[in-house]
């Protein structure tokens, strides 16, 4: 995970609209109708003590498409004046992609109870 972070880094990986993750339309959901036309803007994280890449892809709640979809982190430079930098749709991807590693790692941070394999 070390390695494949390093790589991330130094390439920004994360920044690559090529690389962006691509949505789960999760049927009977609002997710239903997300597809990769409405990505504007997404959040990479790798975990180098888990095995486990974090991201979040956030649009528009109307379904409106993108043409040209911005990483978190472009999106959330002062000055930035896309569109997608302008709705914020940035901090929401970067915002949703921490509560996900936050909430994960409270999860794995916390031991399980013996033999009832739940956490205390």
């Amino acid at each position: 995970m070390t390695a494949l972070d390093t790589r991330f880094t130094k390439e920004r990986l994360g920044d690559r609209a090529d690389l962006m993750p691509r949505p789960y339309p999760a049927e009977d959901t609002a997710a239903a109708r997300f597809g990769a036309k409405q990505r504007a803007s997404w959040a990479i994280s790798v975990l180098t003590d888990a095995p486990v890449v974090v991201y979040a892809v956030s649009g528009w709640a109307d379904g409106r498409t993108v043409d040209e979809p911005q990483s978190a982190t472009a999106a959330m430079q002062s000055g930035a004046t896309t569109p997608v930098a302008q709705a914020g749709l940035g901090h929401e991807a970067q915002g949703l992609a921490d509560r996900v590693e936050r909430g994960l790692r409270r999860t794995v941070d916390t031991p399980a109870t013996e033999g009832t394999g739940t956490t205390s």
